[in-house]
């Protein structure tokens, strides 16, 4: 496994620890495993209604852990057309699927040349390492 990236390869990656599926100009967007490893267990997760606004780089919602509060922050701007509803009742999701099952919402995305200035894996990766 040496140089390979332990975050998946067609992901995008904010500095805040979200990451980003791209399909077309929708984003799905959810945290990382290093995010969720860091917060310990997820207990209540907090996202915008279907038609919010978000702006790249500002808080859209939080996530709860028994350890702290830490606001998510939206890679892209836009507008969310989808919410994982399940979180409401299964916030556990995060911590056990982050990168499926645990995902947080999707934006339909008014600048999406504004998604390569996200990391790849193993840029992101390279982040990590130097905290």
């Amino acid at each position: 496994m040496e140089g390979e990236s332990v975050y998946p390869e067609d992901l995008k990656y904010s500095r805040e620890h979200e990451w980003a599926r791209v399909d077309g100009t929708t984003v799905r967007i959810g945290i990382t495993s290093y995010a969720q490893e860091a917060l310990g267990d997820i207990v209540y997760v907090s996202l915008p209604e279907v038609g919010a606004q978000v702006k790249a780089g500002e808080p859209f919602g939080e996530v709860e852990s028994t350890k702290s509060v830490s606001d998510v922050y939206a890679p892209a701007s836009g507008e969310v057309v989808a919410r994982n509803d399940a979180l409401d009742s299964s916030p556990e999701l995060v911590n056990a699927d982050p990168y499926g099952e645990g995902w947080l919402i999707e934006v339909a995305v008014s600048d999406p040349a504004a998604l390569d200035d996200l990391l790849d894996a193993g840029g992101y990766q390279e982040h990590v390492q130097g905290h």
